[in-house]
């Protein structure tokens, strides 16, 4: 997966002009991240096609895990 997102999210915070969001952060490691990007979503497909029939076991969408983490470090880091 990702190497240490929270330096990430850390770095992408620093050089944003405006106050830091999940969106600006989110759109941010998009552009800054696409190898990262990529691999998130290539693993979330691999584990879709490896699931037998009947045997569902629930994995967030790349886009839904990422803001998560991001909301996650932004209440973190604004205390």
């Amino acid at each position: 997966m990702i190497i240490d997102r929270q330096e990430c999210f850390k770095k992408i915070a620093e050089n944003l002009s405006e106050k830091p969001t999940e969106q600006r952060i989110f759109n941010s490691f998009l552009k800054l991240y696409p190898t990262e990007w990529k691999q998130l979503k290539i693993i979330y497909s691999k584990f879709n096609r490896s699931k037998q029939f009947g045997n569902t076991i629930p994995m967030p969408k790349p886009e839904v895990s990422l803001r998560k983490e991001i909301k996650t470090w932004l209440q973190k880091n604004s205390q």
